[in-house]
């Protein structure tokens, strides 16, 4: 059995991080692979972990690695920086790479040569639903992205992502597939699912937003709330529901009236359940755009309708992805065949 091992913003705080690892992890295992998670940590993430991990509460700390710990198969061996140990390549038949913003640069923290598995072969490195989370990079910084030439088969997960990997590399293989996280069934994530010891309501609106929200968004969801005799359950109030991990982030998601958010995961699962959300532009201080994933995947999906336009009505509740799940098997066609032919497995 050929072994895998994945590059990827190793985090132990972000929900779609880990929900896509775990994904990348079983896509693999479904192939017929032997699949583990690189432990990877930068230097810079070393300096500042300590203040880190006193910002976060401990209960939700302890569920994300509980997580890790009961879902995802992580290495014994961790990485600091781009110190990878001589012969590294040799443990592993193939590298992938991806999901999430592994190739975003504005994140120093987390960016390395280590993204793009420099150490290893080319013929060993393969990207899958790469992405460089923003919709153009300088060109004074494409030489942090030399290694990315000599990765053998490349898709990443936007539009622009494929435009920039052309405009960086020159290269014009670059393929845009679906996020990881769109690969596994419902049934699948329910099996990770868990209810959130803090969730006394039975109809409440989930609200997850990762960048700003107005006083007057904030009162037009007050109000849709209590005209439909709703809670209002925010992810990140430190008071509550804070400590939500990725297991009870899923249970919110599928349980829910409405979802609201900024975040790309959470339309994710929301059209995984069925259930009806509504995306807001992200309003973030000094922070570039980084909405092209959400564009590619209302694009693809054929649900532009999902966008947040002032007010929240009735008609937003009403949902119909009978044709998102029709694209939604294509799509998941379309990233099988990219790895049976990466990996070089047989046709399936």
């Amino acid at each position: 059995m050929k072994k895998v091992g994945i590059i990827t913003i190793y985090d132990e705080d972000n929900y779609g991080n880990r929900l896509q690892n775990y994904a990348v992890q079983e896509i693999l295992k479904s192939l017929e692979l032997e699949a583990e998670t690189i432990k990877n940590v930068n230097i810079i993430d070393e300096f500042n972990l300590l203040e880190e991990v006193k910002k976060v509460l401990p209960e939700r700390r302890q569920r994300f690695l509980d997580f890790n710990n009961l879902n995802i198969k992580i290495s014994d061996e961790v990485i600091i920086h781009d110190k990878v140990p001589e012969n590294f390549h040799e443990k592993y038949d193939y590298f992938v790479i991806g999901s999430d913003q592994i190739w975003n640069h504005e994140f120093p923290e987390r960016f390395s040569n280590f993204s793009f598995a420099e150490f290893a072969p080319e013929e060993k490195r393969i990207a899958f639903s790469a992405s460089f989370g923003i919709e153009d990079i300088e060109e004074e910084h494409f030489e942090k992205y030399e290694h990315l030439k000599g990765v053998k088969s490349i898709s990443v997960r936007e539009n622009a992502g494929k435009k920039l990997v052309k405009n960086i590399t020159g290269r014009e293989d670059a393929v845009v597939l679906i996020d990881p996280t769109m690969m596994l069934t419902r049934e699948k994530w329910m099996t990770v699912m868990k209810k959130p010891e803090m969730l006394k309501s039975d109809k409440y609106i989930l609200k997850y937003f990762l960048g700003n929200v107005s006083e007057e968004k904030n009162a037009e969801i007050e109000r849709f709330a209590k005209e439909n005799g709703c809670d209002v359950i925010d992810i990140l109030d430190r008071d509550s529901f804070y400590a939500t991990g990725p297991s009870e982030f899923i249970y919110l998601i599928k349980n829910s009236f409405l979802v609201l958010t900024d975040s790309f995961h959470s339309c994710v699962f929301s059209i995984l359940f069925n259930r009806p959300f509504l995306i807001f532009d992200r309003d973030e201080d000094g922070m570039r755009n980084m909405n092209s994933r959400i564009d590619t995947l209302l694009e693809k999906f054929d649900l532009e309708n999902r966008r947040f336009n002032s007010t929240i009505s009735e008609e937003n509740l009403k949902v119909d992805y009978s044709n998102s799940y029709e694209i939604l098997e294509k799509e998941r066609k379309k990233v099988i065949e990219f790895l049976v032919k990466a990996l070089e497995l047989e046709e399936r």
